[in-house]
């Protein structure tokens, strides 16, 4: 009998506590998760400090944190959940997408967990994981609902039409709106991740530099993105500027951009709220902790009487509370993985 089929061979519990690992980029981080819905342990270990120093995330610098605080990680979360590994029923675990090697590092724990307990191995869409999030903000939140999906890796509006169905009605065609956020906060001499610190840049600026509209006359889904025409346009207005020996505003430069960045996803997000019907929209991603985006769609959701789901900043961001809750929809639906799981560095969204 495989492994599979002896895991099977339990009940599926509803009331089940989930572990969930985190390791696609340069935060390790483990939590468990009861019902999908209540957070018992939470630990974020980042590497974020190491990865500034040379402008961006470096994959071998990654993998490395990551064995050195996967199981310090495990250790605290358990503790704060007061619970023991015996107590957990299945464990979760992101093989993708992300960092090849840094998911290996997570991976391979989780598979190592299951083996040592018998318990079953869930393996976790990264994205699924993010929109996953949204039922740890609100405990009541069930489908349907829109979904703008805003990280690093990933920008997209997606209809959640039920816990194992999503529709992707638009993504980016180049460059997410993470990425450009790093890009142009390198440029502008902004330390990594880019995206908090030309946020904070932004608010000692004002919205007055023209940047061009993506997609003009674009023949595609009305809901698709392309960040790189903008991020080259603010590129070449700083390089322009330097040429002729002109002052640059930096800070008029990062409103601007952060405008033009964040204003078009809150506009399809809730144009897709329209023609779908659906009543509530929800933020997921590492660029839903932007407080530009947070205070835009609050206003705009209150004035068109939508419901309107924000995660605290922390499980936008990668965390292990967000695999676990999507890894207790996958439990419940009995996707158990066998010990031959490996790690994906790119999934489809789907």
């Amino acid at each position: 009998m495989s492994y599979i089929e002896e895991i099977k061979k339990g009940v599926v519990k509803s009331d089940a506590v989930i572990m969930g690992i985190e390791t696609s980029c340069d935060e390790t981080a483990v939590a468990i998760i009861k019902n999908g819905r209540e957070i018992l342990g939470d630990e974020i270990i980042s590497s974020a400090i190491e990865h500034s120093k040379f402008g961006g995330v470096v994959p071998e610098i990654a993998s490395r944190g990551h064995t050195a605080a996967i199981l310090t990680a495990t250790e605290n979360a358990l503790k704060s959940a007061g619970l023991t590994l015996n107590d957990i029923d299945a464990f979760a675990v992101t093989e993708g997408a992300g960092l090849l090697g840094a998911l290996l590092v997570g991976v391979s724990f989780a598979k190592s967990l299951a083996y040592a307990t018998g318990k079953p191995l869930v393996p976790v869409s990264h994205i699924k994981g993010h929109i996953s999030a949204s039922y740890l903000a609100d405990k009541s939140l069930e489908p349907p609902f829109i979904t703008i999906l805003a990280s690093g890796g990933h920008t997209a509006i997606i209809k959640v039409k039920s816990y194992y169905e999503i529709e992707v009605l638009g993504s980016t065609l180049d460059d997410a709106v993470g990425e450009a956020f790093d890009k142009v906060a390198r440029v502008l001499g902004l330390k990594y991740p880019g995206g908090p610190n030309i946020e904070k840049l932004a608010k000692e600026g004002k919205n007055i530099i023209p940047l061009p509209k993506m997609l003009k006359n674009y023949e595609g889904s009305k809901y698709d993105f392309s960040y790189s025409g903008l991020k080259t346009a603010v590129i070449n207005y700083v390089h322009q500027k330097e040429q002729k020996g002109e002052e640059i505003n930096k800070a008029d430069i990062a409103c601007s951009f952060q405008c033009a960045a964040i204003d078009v996803l809150v506009e399809k997000a809730l144009l897709a709220v329209k023609e779908s019907g659906y009543k509530t929209v929800a933020v997921s991603g590492g660029v839903g902790a932007n407080g530009y985006l947070r205070e835009k769609l609050t206003l705009e959701c209150k004035k068109k009487k939508i419901k309107l789901i924000l995660p605290e900043k922390r499980y936008c961001t990668d965390n292990g509370a967000m695999i676990g809750a999507e890894g207790y929809l996958q439990y419940l639906k009995g996707n158990f993985a066998d010990l031959s799981l490996n790690a994906k560095a790119v999934l489809p969204l789907k």
